[in-house]
């Protein structure tokens, strides 16, 4: 199956609970395709066996993959597409039945033991019982990068992972969603627009850049962010791929190979901040308070390497989830680091006053081209801000790391209103290592200190250059990070 050659079938997988067999009823319908679950192709043994609460062997699921190979391929000999689904937590397990049938299409939902938990709790009447998830998840063996599996959280509607999956899906059928723009008026100068609502939260994206514009709860703005009039500025809101931040010289070595980026960042000779800032991104899906948007960045002078590229935002109950996700198209590794630049605001004139939290123990040192030349710890610094305090004249431009994460994986940057009844929590999850905090002293005088940029980042500064935490993204391979906004004191 080629890039852009629409599957025969598609193969859903992932453990009890994931909601494969909704997902896939939807999906077929949407698709206007055939659906069968594996749990039909089970023998009453197993079925008993598994009521009894005793998982099956891999000799018990030999016949069971054989019969699912099966009319796989009568379904192909005879041009009928449809979605299948089955557990097939195994490497093994999937290559039994996608060896030798190159249109099959894997896709595979991937969900928390928390979620899968609380799922299977409120399932009745199925004869999986809840407490054999854990045996699953002791053999799970999540897709490798060669399968070119389609990774879908979990973690939103059955709809909207369905619209993540045909978003996604090579050749997605004529018929598939289409997602429009909310702009009633001809597009300003950063693009089309979506404005994503829920509750008493609102957020705007761009199409340039794919930039998070607005993020506000009860009409009160969390982020200095830009009119629809406006150009983008200092990178607010800006999806920063494939590195964040700077690249001395523009120069680079990459697996033998001499690369030269250009030079965006002139004064300072240095190539800043990615490929992707000034690109129109397009809509894949869309619902009221979520937008999926997605481009593709092309081999070109300096990085000759093929990715696909995108950003979710998403409201929930907690606040404002981004997710960026690039995947490796091409035949060869690729260099990969990324970053995004929101600037967040709790309603101070400047900064000066906002109490600042940075859950760090180092910060990097840098020379006058922004380029790290050391770390130091920040204790008994005035770059200690892992006890909030307000960050007064201190001019910040610092990339820290050494990050203390809660129970859940999340480092928490916390910025507070002065009074303390208010205020917006920026968190780091996956893929994230750095974070940037900027109080935008070299932007013009108008917009000068009027927010603090916290950036969350998978690599430092002049990653490219230096090899430390790059990401190298194997042919086939996705790389994701996950940042977020929770504002509390607002209700």
């Amino acid at each position: 199956m080629t890039t852009h050659e629409q599957p025969a079938l598609v193969l859903l997988v992932g453990v009890a609970g994931s909601g494969k067999s909704t997902v896939g009823r939807l999906l077929a319908e949407r698709l206007g395709w055939a659906y069968r679950d594996a749990d039909e192709f089970h023998s009453e043994a197993d079925r008993a066996k598994m009521a009894a609460g005793h998982p099956l062997t891999d000799s018990d699921r030999e016949p069971w993959l054989e019969a699912i190979g099966q009319w796989m391929d009568r379904a192909i000999a005879a041009g009928r597409r449809a979605v299948v689904t089955c557990s097939a937590l195994k490497r093994a397990y999937r290559d039994t039945l996608l060896t030798g049938r190159p249109g099959v299409l894997l896709v595979y939902l991937r969900g928390s033991r928390e979620l899968l938990e609380s799922r299977l709790a409120g399932r009745d009447g199925h004869f999986f019982p809840a407490d054999l998830l854990d045996s699953q998840l002791a053999v799970l063996q999540e897709p490798e990068p060669d399968e070119r599996a389609l990774v879908v959280e979990i973690d939103r509607s059955p709809e909207e992972i369905v619209a993540a999956v045909l978003a996604q899906m090579p050749g997605a059928p004529a018929g598939a969603p289409t997602v429009g723009d909310d702009s009633s008026a001809s597009p300003g100068p950063t693009g089309d627009t979506w404005r994503l609502v829920r509750g008493d939260q609102s957020a705007v994206v761009v199409q340039l850049g794919g930039a998070l514009r607005e993020y506000a709860v009860s009409g009160r703005p969390l982020l200095d962010a830009f009119s629809a009039e406006s150009a983008i500025t200092g990178g607010r809101g800006q999806v920063l791929v494939p590195w964040p931040n700077r690249v001395g010289d523009g120069r680079y070595l990459f697996e033998g190979r001499s690369l030269q980026l250009p030079l965006t960042e002139v004064e300072k000779r240095n190539a800043i901040h990615g490929l992707l800032r000034w690109s129109l991104w397009q809509p894949l899906s869309r619902t009221d308070d979520s937008v999926l948007l997605g481009t593709r960045l092309c081999p070109q002078p300096g990085y000759p390497f093929l990715l696909d590229v995108r950003v979710e935002y998403r409201l929930d109950a907690d606040g404002l989830r981004t997710a960026v996700r690039a995947t490796n198209l091409g035949a060869e590794p690729a260099p990969y680091g990324v970053g995004q630049h929101p600037y967040l605001t709790v309603g101070t004139d400047f900064v000066d006053g906002a109490v600042l939290t940075v859950p760090a123990r180092y910060r990097l040192l840098t020379d006058d081209r922004g380029l790290p030349v050391g770390r130091e710890d920040v204790d008994g610094t005035p770059y200690d801000f892992r006890v909030a305090r307000p960050i007064g004249d201190l001019r910040l431009d610092t990339a820290f790391t050494g990050l203390d994460r809660h129970p859940d994986g999340r480092a928490v940057v916390r910025l507070a209103h002065p009074s303390g009844p208010h205020g917006v929590d920026l968190w780091l999850g996956e893929g994230t290592r750095y974070v940037q905090v900027y109080t935008g002293d070299t932007l013009t005088e108008s917009r000068r200190r009027r927010g603090v940029a916290v950036e969350p980042m998978s690599c430092p500064p002049d990653a490219f250059r230096s090899g430390t935490d790059l990401t190298v993204l194997r042919p086939g391979a996705t790389h994701v990070l996950r940042w977020g906004l929770s504002p509390w004191g607002y209700s």
